[in-house]
């Protein structure tokens, strides 16, 4: 994208792609390198493609999605209500209750919805909390600190501004619904107004937007529950205790911690406490980690296992094996966050946004103090709250501690942050009734609505910025997470391309994998004509499903110990089907090799000690498949096209030139 056509655009339309080859133009005057290729062989509609994403895209390309769901809901309700709201009252109103024996559970269909089914909404919350703490942006303990501090000042600023505009008031005390970020409908505003933002802008935002999730949940349980009975509360923390007690013992059954988890919802529903807070606690205690290479071995085992002998027993061994090589955050995040974002959240809201509006509801709700004040909160105080703890926090530590995006995005990314929906409207129902509760929820509708636009008006404005200027205000100089944690040594690492390029891409690839084989060509493509790049192979073979590439791989170092690694290299991906000794001696010799030295290599296995380091490299950063992709020690999500892959090298050098 030239500077002339984003100047002209209407709405932000920057991808990382587009930015960096802006940069690149500005910097290296390489127009004809940095245009944007159409079609190919290899362009990302190709079948072999895999579309290999993190939880975290998924998360949050889930959440976007359900953002129009969810919105389509609140339009409804509100047709829904204006057209009968007796029908829409007595609806959810319907009581519904559950016996057990003496024991029952007795609630309206509102507060089921409220207090039970979004019990799995934070269920989902928690264990995206905890997968970020895991493995996430957070695993990084010092970047903890930032996210805290913008999500607690921007909770705080909003509630100040509320209760000044309330005081006096009744509606003072629904303070928290003031204060709280929707996730889902921030994202969606976000894939709206700048469809092709950089990820990172979204992961800035929900690390902020989690500890917001988090706090809000305590201030549920706290300020927003009924009188307290203690002996429910205890027996709700002895289940809790007793999820702990099953984790450290190993136990795996998951009908356990659904039944004990019902029971522990149960049990806080009884004592007062918002059961919901059930669903976080559970989601919080949930561990998160990434597939090791071992497990994906005795996965491999257990079905060549069932494979040669088909019973029932070894179906369930393989079975569980395959399933303990998951994390079961993953496991329950695969399976919960569908139905949370697509059926339980827009239910919350077709179950609480309808209010009757008519002109004089309209005339006396705005000018009301607790619409007012919600409206002032969101619009004024989650832009200044987040963004100015963010700018404060960097001051005061000159830098150290810093957004990992530019000033431009945490504008917007605090302007969104404004759009508070699902906890806003539920602490609502829960402190407010009648009048007020309508004008309540008209404030909230109408921040939706106004920092939506807010944040559109912010990144367009970001869009007018010289193209040098705009880079760096959407992504920053901040250092960028180093995944790859064995770095590149020159002097043992196999590497293609100048030392001095600003872009260095390593593959962990297994000469017999078909994937390597097919991405192959997308990287040489990627080494011709973008000609600025260090490229480097380190060995991952997978011997459990590719009996020949550990042979094949020492034949490509026995190949490099007589300098010719990189034709051996080649010429292995070129014929995967014919791996065999007979075949790899016979590469040697057209490629006028010392056979006999070359075989005695081999069968010596005078290579194998670079393999095995390789493979211990691979293991510390967590790589347990093929092909993986590191760009500048950034580990590389998606496609493996040429198009793909040429995105993250123009990112990477964009980077890499901001921070120079």
């Amino acid at each position: 994208m030239s500077e002339s056509s984003s100047e002209a655009s209407n709405v932000i339309e920057v991808s990382e792609a587009d930015m960096a080859a802006a940069a690149a133009e500005e910097t290296a005057g390489e127009d004809a390198q940095l245009s944007e290729d159409t079609g190919g062989p290899f362009s990302q509609k190709t079948a072999w493609v895999r579309r290999m994403e993190t939880p975290l895209r998924s998360f949050l390309r889930t959440e976007t999605g359900s953002a129009s769901v969810m919105a389509a809901a609140t339009v409804l309700a509100l047709i829904w209500a204006n057209v009968s709201i007796s029908s829409y009252d007595r609806f959810w109103a319907t009581q519904l209750s559950v016996f057990v024996g003496s024991g029952s559970v007795s609630l309206d269909l509102r507060e089921f919805v409220n207090s039970g089914l979004m019990a799995l909404f934070f269920l989902v919350v928690g264990l995206e909390a905890r997968r970020e703490f895991d493995v996430g942006e957070l695993r990084v303990r010092s970047r903890l600190t930032l996210p805290l501090l913008v999500g607690l000042t921007g909770m705080a600023v909003p509630i100040v501004i509320f209760l000044i505009a309330n005081a006096g008031h009744p509606a003072v005390h629904g303070w928290g619904m003031a204060m709280s970020t929707d996730t889902a409908f921030a994202l969606g505003a976000l894939a709206l107004v700048g469809r092709r933002l950089p990820d990172r802008v979204r992961t800035y935002l929900l690390t902020f937007s989690v500890v917001d999730d988090l706090t809000a949940l305590v201030i549920i349980a706290i300020f927003y529950s009924e009188h307290i009975e203690m002996a429910a509360l205890a027996w709700g923390i002895g289940f809790i205790v007793l999820v702990l007690v099953l984790r450290a013992r190993g136990n795996r059954n998951g009908i356990f911690y659904l039944l004990i988890g019902i029971a522990a919802w149960v049990a806080f529903l009884k004592s007062g406490v918002d059961p919901i807070v059930v669903g976080l606690i559970f989601g919080l205690l949930t561990y998160a980690y990434s597939a090791r290479r071992e497990s994906l071995e005795q996965a491999s085992e257990a079905f060549r296992l069932f494979r040669e002998q088909p019973t029932a027993e070894l179906a369930q061994s393989a079975r569980d094996v395959v399933r303990t090589a998951i994390s079961p955050n993953d496991r329950l995040a695969q399976l919960f966050h569908p139905w949370t974002s697509y059926v339980i959240v827009p239910l919350f809201a077709l179950a609480n946004a309808g209010i009757v509006l008519n002109t004089q509801f309209l005339a006396q709700a705005y000018t009301a103090p607790v619409t007012l004040g919600i409206i002032a909160a969101y619009l004024v105080g989650k832009p200044l709250g987040t963004a100015g703890c963010a700018w404060l926090v960097s001051k005061l530590t000159h830098g150290r501690v810093r957004p990992s995006v530019g000033w431009g995005a945490v504008a917007g990314a605090g302007a969104v942050a404004g759009i508070g929906f699902t906890v806003s409207l539920l602490i609502a129902s829960l402190a407010l009734h009648g009048n007020v509760l309508a004008e309540a929820k008209l404030g909230i509708l109408s921040a939706v609505v106004a920092s939506a636009f807010l944040t559109w008006a912010i990144f367009r404005l970001v869009n007018k910025l010289p193209v040098r200027t705009r880079l760096r205000a959407l992504l920053g100089t901040a250092e960028v997470i180093t995944d790859l944690v064995v770095p590149v040594d020159p002097e043992r690492d196999h590497i293609r391309g100048p030392e001095t390029s600003l872009v260095t891409l390593v593959e962990y690839g297994d000469f017999e994998c078909p994937y390597c084989g097919m991405a192959e060509p997308a990287v040489r493509e990627l080494l011709r004509d973008y000609g600025e790049i260090r490229y480097v192979w380190r060995h991952l073979p997978l011997t459990d499903v590719h009996p020949n590439a550990q042979l094949a791989a020492e034949a490509a170092e026995a190949a490099g110990r007589q300098g010719a690694f990189w034709e051996m290299h080649d010429l292995l991906l070129d014929h995967q089907d014919a791996l065999h000794p007979r075949d790899l001696i016979g590469y040697a010799a057209s490629l006028d090799l010392d056979t006999e030295r070359f075989a005695a290599d081999l069968r010596q296995h005078a290579g194998g000690m670079h393999v095995e380091e390789d493979l211990e490299s691979a293991d510390l950063s967590s790589v347990s498949g093929t092909p993986t992709f590191f760009v500048n020690g950034k580990r590389h999500y998606g496609a493996y096209d040429i198009e793909t892959l040429k995105k993250a090298v123009k990112l990477a050098k964009a980077r890499a030139l901001i921070s120079a």
